[in-house]
């Protein structure tokens, strides 16, 4: 499989070395203002920034390339990435982590959210701690988990920085160097405290989930999430 990197830094280089140990080759490498011709890849992957993201997935969508991105703090034009992507019949999957364990971790959080809705004496608040270079806060990760919350409970709205109150869920994000991604979830009541976490030791998860991705979308047409992927939920 041909795969282009669309964004070449910490993340799109693990991705290399994990897609070359696969049997997969890497035909383009992708700064931030590169000219490519998109068309020679089989399938296209974008960690690249939020303000390159959507020309990158719509690049790929005109030409007929399936893309699988993972840039987070884009997602104001996630609608029209998915209108185009119906419209011209083309392949796409955007996940705010590709990492296996964070997905389970998505569906856990999902769970507990569900079975804690009615307990009134518990206070539900998030943290989530990535390294200094991100430029997005709170994560894509942590939005993901109050999203998931919110589906499965009375709470409306998420809100950085905020304090707990019945329709918010305040999300806490730390910026501290070396950190690939810690998240945290909190019910805490007066009586003891429920907590859920995930924590990444590196980046190899995140970059073996995109290839996964990768590799399951081809000669597929739509849009679709990591669900999808690895069968769960």
């Amino acid at each position: 499989m041909k795969i282009a990197l669309l964004g070449y830094g910490r993340m799109g280089k693990e991705i290399e070395k994990i897609a070359i140990s696969r049997g997969h080759e890497i035909v383009i490498r992708k700064d931030v203002d590169d000219t490519i011709d998109i068309s020679i890849a089989d399938v296209a992957i974008d960690f690249s920034i939020p303000d390159a993201a959507f020309k990158n997935i719509s690049n790929c969508i005109n030409h007929n390339v399936p893309v699988i991105s993972g840039t987070t703090g884009w997602l104001d034009n996630y609608k029209d990435a998915v209108a185009l992507c119906e419209e011209k019949k083309g392949a796409f999957i955007y996940a705010s982590n590709y990492s296996v364990g964070v997905n389970i971790f998505f569906e856990l959080n999902k769970q507990l959210a569900k079975m804690m809705a009615t307990l009134e004496d518990y206070n539900i608040s998030m943290e989530e701690i990535h390294h200094t270079k991100k430029l997005d806060a709170p994560s894509g990760t942590a939005i993901t988990l109050a999203e998931g919350v919110i589906e499965n409970s009375s709470k409306t709205a998420w809100e950085l920085g905020a304090i707990s109150s019945e329709e918010n869920i305040p999300i806490v994000a730390k910026r501290i160097p070396d950190v690939p991604g810690t998240h945290s979830v909190w019910y805490n009541s007066e009586v003891d405290t429920i907590e859920i976490k995930h924590t990444a030791h590196n980046r190899k998860g995140f970059a073996l989930g995109a290839v996964i991705a990768a590799e399951w979308i081809l000669d597929k047409t739509g849009v679709f999430t990591m669900k999808d992927v690895l069968n769960i939920g």
